[in-house]
């Protein structure tokens, strides 16, 4: 029977980290766009709310039936039936009591007790997350715990959506009930760690007021940036190409580079990345930047950015060598590295360059991390550097917490 509880908990540790990691960058730009800052306390909160709503929804469908050996039409042909009686749950622990008082054969040796006292259990915790870490109120915390006990309910009922022929569970509306009394309670049990423990938005404030523009934030606007600069470089570099049939093909990531990072900023006070994270470029006088500071800072940064520029051309030259065009890329790096095609060279010049950009990366990384406001070379040499717009939760009304 314990095996039947671990088997879900098991499969959510395999599960999680995964899941985790497909849910980081949305769930990390939600949460600077709301709260202006990700605290460590916040992110803990977070994640283990994601593995408990990992664990609670795997507890209604694992273990599985194996579809290829078992015919869940034929052995669980009475699940078909849902249970739409409520109190029914009482009916079957007088009979798996059969039919006898007392404190073993109600309660502790009772299975149907057992279940009931688990789906009680199971939104406990849910209500207790929507009390502390969303600031939701009674009334609404008891809906979502109930729409959350429909969705596990119908999940059972249509065989996990259609994945089985029938069900291999039973709807039952008690479990409704009983799934939706455990959320509320969850709610109520809350409200004394709400004055012992620190409010997460408190955190956040006072994270906020020691370091306005969070390190992480710009990080992660940063990473946004340089996962659209690809594309915004290929196509500025497929347009030079196809307009001076590849000559200096070397100028049309550079050029798609610098508009990205120096033209937009000019033109609308920041790059997309930093837009979405509601950060804006600003000059030593607090207003937008001119150009010119812009492109030297853009020129620094792009030393480290690099590899992203050069990629839209080593993919030009790729389909030219394997015979797709004329092949100028390809010879004009060539002749630029001026090693021919011997491969022991093109190692050394690869390990060497490798070698060189984490160097040169280390050494951007300490220096940032080390100054009192965590600028890098960029921004000192430029002076242009990273305001936070208001968050939303900044120009939010605060919730109101009914029944606290």
């Amino acid at each position: 029977m314990t095996e039947v509880y671990l088997l879900p908990v098991k499969t959510a540790l395999i599960v999680f980290p995964l899941l985790a990691f497909l849910l980081f960058i949305p769930a990390a730009i939600l949460t600077y766009r709301r709260h202006g800052v990700m605290a460590g306390w916040r992110t803990l909160s977070f994640y283990s709310f994601l593995f408990y709503s990992l664990t609670a929804f795997l507890m209604t469908v694992i273990p599985a039936p194996d579809r290829s050996t078992v015919d869940v039409c034929v052995k669980y042909a009475e699940m078909s039936h849902p249970q739409l009686v409520p109190g029914n749950t009482f009916s079957d622990i007088w009979k798996e009591a059969d039919h006898r008082i007392g404190l073993g054969s109600l309660i502790v040796q009772n299975p149907a007790t057992l279940m009931t006292l688990f789906n009680f259990a199971l939104l406990l915790p849910l209500g207790m997350y929507l009390h502390y870490h969303f600031r939701r109120g009674f009334w609404v915390t008891s809906l979502i715990g109930f729409a959350a006990s429909l969705f596990f309910e119908f999940t059972q009922y249509t065989g996990i959506w259609g994945i089985y022929e029938c069900p291999y569970r039973l709807f039952d509306v008690d479990d409704l009930i009983v799934n939706t009394a455990g959320c509320m309670l969850g709610w109520r049990l809350a409200r004394p760690l709400t004055r012992i423990l620190p409010t997460l938005d408190s955190l956040d404030d006072a994270a906020l007021a020691r370091r306005p523009v969070p390190l992480g934030r710009r990080a992660l606007a940063l990473l946004v940036d340089v996962l659209l600069l690809p594309i915004f470089v290929l196509g500025a570099t497929a347009a030079w190409y196809l307009l001076l049939d590849g000559s200096y093909i070397l100028l049309g990531p550079i050029l798609g580079y610098l508009a990205y990072f120096a033209g937009l900023p000019w033109l609308f006070g920041a790059t997309p990345g930093k837009k979405l994270l509601l950060l804006a470029l600003a000059g030593p006088d607090g207003r937008k930047p001119r150009l010119a500071p812009l492109l030297a800072r853009a020129f620094v940064t792009g030393v480290l950015l690099s590899p992203f520029l050069v990629s839209p051309v080593l993919g030009l030259a790729a389909v030219e060598r394997f015979g797709f065009g004329v092949g100028s890329a390809y010879d004009l790096m060539y002749r630029l590295v001026g090693l021919g095609e011997s491969a022991p060279q093109l190692a050394l010049l690869g390990l060497a360059i490798t070698g060189g950009y984490t160097v040169l990366l280390l050494a951007f990384l300490i220096t940032l991390w080390r100054h009192p406001r965590h600028h890098g070379l960029h921004e000192r040499i430029s002076g242009v550097h990273n305001v936070a717009l208001p968050h939303k939760r900044a120009v939010a009304p605060e919730p109101v917490l009914v029944g606290r």
